[in-house]
């Protein structure tokens, strides 16, 4: 969030970026970013724009009956009202003309995650005589970074992920031995039963996908199509969840119920493998000199299985961001596939790493960690994940 204190070192990444100002843009939560950076609150059903200049103190420009979301807007700062469209686009022309101003917009939507603003408001400003970057870096800084808070909360919730996870792997390996039924949906209650009582929040139930069911990769259990767990299977499971007010942890771990078959074991050693080229790679260059970008990491994990003879069946990205706010967040992807992602890694900055392989009607099959990179170091969660299929 911008403030007083955090001004400063906004206006000194506009000044070395040669950016005059940051034009922040939102109407009815398409941008979720200008609402995480500028932490409005309350009832905001009209445009608001906040123009952040790289010298000088910042302006909001708000509707004259939304004036209580701003309640917390320093008053050393301006406030430009309006009401009628006519002083909404003068007002925005008097603070953009002959400037370079930097919106959450991505050339050609290589990064959709930064492509919030609507065409027509690019039109406005353009036509109001200002040069209009990308602020995808400055999204990376201000927007996506943790705390050292944010990163201790993430430390529990992931050791509590993990022990769901295996416990949930346990509990599906004792009923199918004991002959006791045992859905997926069944089982992703019970998963639902223990983040409630762990006090972890999420915003979607977790995925259980048995057998050729996890060749899906968005799989979601259903109790009005039941699908029971089997001896001789593979067993996915992906959950996640935080603390209230902290930040996601976010894990996918593999078992097979009983000895698995030697097809289920290349593909495992192919997923496991990706995955630990990546996170080889974050650890040996994510705090050099020379920030690494999200694409390195993927093309680090896609040439592993594309080794393997399985490139293509991994259909998705390596990992997304997991910001300060979003699960899925709007910091630098590790993608080189479904988006171009330029974005450097840098200090602060957190994302999952979870490769997979998917053969419809036959196999599926992730891994997923998360990493945090530090000053000095890379953070891997949980603390003991994943090196072998579970077998339960």
């Amino acid at each position: 969030m911008i403030t007083p204190g955090t001004l400063p070192s906004v206006q000194r990444s506009l000044s070395e970026a040669g950016i005059d100002a940051w034009l922040l843009f939102d109407f009815q939560g398409c941008n979720p970013i200008a609402g995480g950076v500028l932490g409005l609150k309350g009832m905001v059903t009209r445009r608001i724009f906040a123009f952040i200049p790289q010298e000088g103190v910042p302006v909001a420009v708000t509707h004259n009956i939304e004036q209580g979301p701003w309640r917390e807007w320093p008053k050393e700062w301006r406030r430009e009202r309006y009401s009628t469209w006519q002083t909404l686009e003068e007002t925005i022309a008097s603070l953009v003309r002959g400037k370079r101003v930097a919106m959450e917009y991505s050339p050609g939507d290589a990064v959709p995650y930064v492509d919030r603003v609507p065409a027509g408001v690019l039109d406005l400003v353009r036509g109001s005589g200002a040069e209009v970057v990308p602020s995808a870096d400055l999204v990376t800084r201000f927007y996506a970074l943790w705390t050292p808070d944010q990163l201790a909360s993430h430390l529990r919730a992931a050791e509590v992920v993990a022990g769901v996870a295996r416990d949930a792997m346990a509990l599906a390996g004792a009923r199918v031995a004991a002959n006791e039924a045992l859905t997926e949906d069944a089982l992703q209650h019970w998963i639902i039963e223990r983040f409630e009582r762990a006090s972890l929040e999420f915003d979607h139930p977790p995925i259980v996908a048995a057998g050729a069911n996890a060749a899906d990769p968005h799989y979601s259990p259903s109790s009005s199509r039941p699908r029971s767990v089997v001896a001789g299977e593979l067993l996915l499971i992906d959950l996640w969840g935080r603390e209230r007010g902290g930040v996601y942890a976010d894990q996918t771990w593999m078992g097979s119920l009983g000895a698995p078959n030697t097809r289920a074991v290349t593909v495992w050693e192919a997923v496991r493998d990706a995955r630990n080229a990546a996170i080889s790679a974050v650890r040996e260059k994510g705090v050099g000199p020379v920030p690494m970008r999200g694409a390195d990491v993927d093309d680090a994990a896609r040439a592993v299985i594309a080794q393997r003879g399985f490139g293509e069946y991994f259909t998705h990205r390596t990992g997304h961001s997991i910001d300060s706010i979003q699960l899925h967040g709007s910091g630098p992807h590790i993608d080189n596939f479904e988006t171009r992602e330029e974005r450097r890694l840098i200090p602060g900055v957190a994302f999952s790493i979870e490769p997979g392989i998917y053969i419809p009607g036959d196999i599926g099959v992730r891994s997923e960690v998360n990493a945090h990179l530090g000053d000095n170091r890379v953070t891997i969660t949980p603390r003991e994940y994943q090196r072998d299929l579970l077998v339960v």
